[in-house]
């Protein structure tokens, strides 16, 4: 880089959260965007887990700092103050439970938008769509809830085969930079 290229650079920390139920892979999501590695064995997020990555579009630079709230019900009253300062959000279900779909909107939506005080950027993301075989949430079903819920973007993963990652959190990236009014 040069010493020209380094005046030019933009830089940004923009803190998001990955919401959803117990076990539809949200742990996994940050994995492998992060360390590019998948782990068998589920263990559940305890109250919230933070991870930073910086990434880098031509002459912009963002540090995330994604917190991956627990999904279990006892933790929902701990959860609001993990909202402060947010920027976006991923809201993700998995494709082989119906139930994760209906609580995007019904309580991780309804949370985000009631925590978050500012217009915050948010996707849709259908996660495990390497299980074929147990896929009981159809493509379609999800595009239509992404609509409903007006969702910036909707797209399916697989956190196991890494499917999609890097795309997700580039789209949620840059809605929020498209909400502060920087284009890439």
């Amino acid at each position: 880089m040069t010493i020209e290229d380094a005046k030019d650079l933009r830089e940004f920390v923009f803190k998001i959260t990955i919401l959803g139920d117990a076990a539809v892979g949200k742990t996994s999501l940050i994995n492998q965007f992060v360390e590019g590695s998948f782990q068998e064995d589920y263990k559940p997020t305890l109250g919230a887990n933070i991870v930073r990555k910086d990434v880098n579009f031509d002459n912009t630079r963002v540090r995330l700092i994604m917190w991956d709230l627990a999904g279990q019900e006892k933790y929902r009253v701990v959860r609001s103050m993990y909202f402060q300062g947010c920027e976006g959000a991923l809201l993700v279900y998995d494709v082989t439970r119906y139930h994760t779909l209906e609580s995007i909107n019904s309580k991780w939506l309804r949370d985000f938008k009631k925590h978050v005080k500012k217009k915050g950027a948010y996707i849709l993301i259908g996660n495990k769509i390497d299980l074929k075989d147990q896929r009981v949430i159809p493509t379609e079903r999800g595009k239509e809830l992404a609509a409903k819920i007006k969702a910036s973007h909707f797209i399916e993963t697989s956190a196991k085969l890494g499917e999609n990652i890097e795309e997700a959190f580039s789209l949620l990236v840059n809605q929020i930079l498209s909400n502060h009014g920087v284009d890439i």
